[in-house]
């Protein structure tokens, strides 16, 4: 059995890519207020609020499946390719997995609308470990309340 993996997930939404992809990138300090039944709070380790860095680190607590948890992470923005990858440092997800990278990317279908691709790369502990399904859900919850928060 393979330790390392991909699970992927698109949804069409009505937004801009553009406008999508601003909230994370000049926005991330808003997502407790988009979307607050899954994110209760974001806090800024090394980089600044208005700087939007590369490689900024970031904690962020959320529930999942009624559990709080949390994750902290390195992040990389891809403006050419509207891609936001944040690469898992600490946090709950780290039970169960060596390595985890959830993905955020969302690709232009028109002026109103795009589709979202979100992945999460992992490599479990050991074969024991579940399949991170749950955070996946996660990033489309996360994803369809930004969808309403920009319409």
């Amino acid at each position: 059995m393979s330790l390392v993996g991909k699970l992927v997930s698109e949804l069409e939404i009505n937004a801009p890519a553009e406008k999508y992809y601003k909230v994370f990138k000049d926005q991330c300090f808003h997502v407790p207020n988009i979307t607050p039944n899954i994110i209760q709070h974001v806090e800024i380790h090394d980089g600044d609020w208005d700087s939007h860095d590369h490689g900024s680190i970031k904690t962020w607590h959320y529930t999942v499946d009624g559990k709080s948890e949390v994750f902290k992470e390195r992040v990389e923005f891809h403006d050419e390719k509207f891609t936001v990858v944040l690469v898992g440092l600490e946090g709950d997800v780290f039970n169960h997995y060596k390595t985890f990278k959830p993905v955020y990317q969302v690709v232009p279908k028109g002026p109103t609308h795009c589709l979202a691709v979100l992945t999460i790369e992992y490599e479990k502990l050991d074969d024991g470990s579940p399949y991170p399904y749950q955070y996946i859900d996660l990033m489309n919850g996360i994803t369809k309340d930004i969808e309403s928060h920009l319409k």
